[in-house]
């Protein structure tokens, strides 16, 4: 009689971030591409002095084009990389639901850090850009925000399938929880804030002591500092 081959046994692998499409990996590369001509266009010849047709230009696309992705001059200079921010919020999503959630956005944003540094240079154009613009500021904040929420939303979904396999685990003929309280919502948004102030501290610094440290290790040292509930530091 044929024995039978035990169950494999541990939790499943997770999932990996699925790719964008050729049509939309274009799309995005031209979006940048205008964002980077208009930022280093600005830089050199101060916002006012710039544009659409300037921008298109040195974009390679016309005008019309420029309109699909921007809808007005000003957009394309507080441009954020949603192809970073899909990628940072598909890690959420799919990140195991055991883990620590400050760890869990800090891997995300951990993935990313390579393309950080190749951008150090148009980052720091961009902020020559609105020290020279402050119109633009409130534009930027506006961008970071609907970021950062949507980060939130991530981190919220990860939560409620997290919380969704726990119960079932403990009892299969469960019922789901209830919905969110007041408090279950701030969570996501307060996580959300605090990995996004994280990247900026990190970054910051970095940029601020250049060739003293490396931003993997300024990144890393801000969420172990996070982790331990920030503590008066010693002397």
């Amino acid at each position: 009689m044929p024995t039978k081959k035990p169950s494999a046994s541990g939790p499943p692998e997770p999932k990996k971030p699925s790719s964008p499409g050729l049509r939309e990996r274009k799309k995005r590369a031209t979006r940048n591409a205008l964002a980077e001509a208009a930022v280093r266009l600005a830089a050199e010849h101060g916002v006012e002095n710039v544009t659409v047709e300037a921008i298109s230009e040195a974009a390679g696309v016309s005008p019309r084009t420029f309109f699909n992705y921007f809808p007005s001059h000003d957009d394309a200079f507080v441009l954020i990389d949603e192809a970073v921010g899909e990628r940072i919020r598909e890690s959420v999503r799919l990140a195991p639901a055991d883990r620590p959630p400050l760890d869990v956005v800090r891997d995300a944003l951990t993935d990313e850090l390579g393309g950080f540094e190749r951008r150090k240079e148009f980052w720091a154009l961009q902020a020559k850009v609105f020290q020279r613009s402050p119109h633009l500021i409130q534009r930027g904040l506006q961008a970071q925000v609907a970021d950062q929420r949507a980060l939130a939303a991530a981190i919220a979904d990860w939560l409620d399938t997290g919380a969704g396999t726990a119960d079932a685990a403990r009892d299969p003929g469960s019922t789901p929880a209830g919905p969110r309280t007041a408090g279950d919502s701030l969570f996501p948004q307060l996580l959300a804030a605090i990995a996004q102030t994280a990247v900026r501290v990190a970054i910051e610094h970095w940029c601020d002591h250049p060739g003293e440290v490396e931003l993997a290790d300024t990144f890393q040292e801000v969420f172990v500092q996070l982790a331990r509930g920030l503590p008066r530091p010693p002397g």
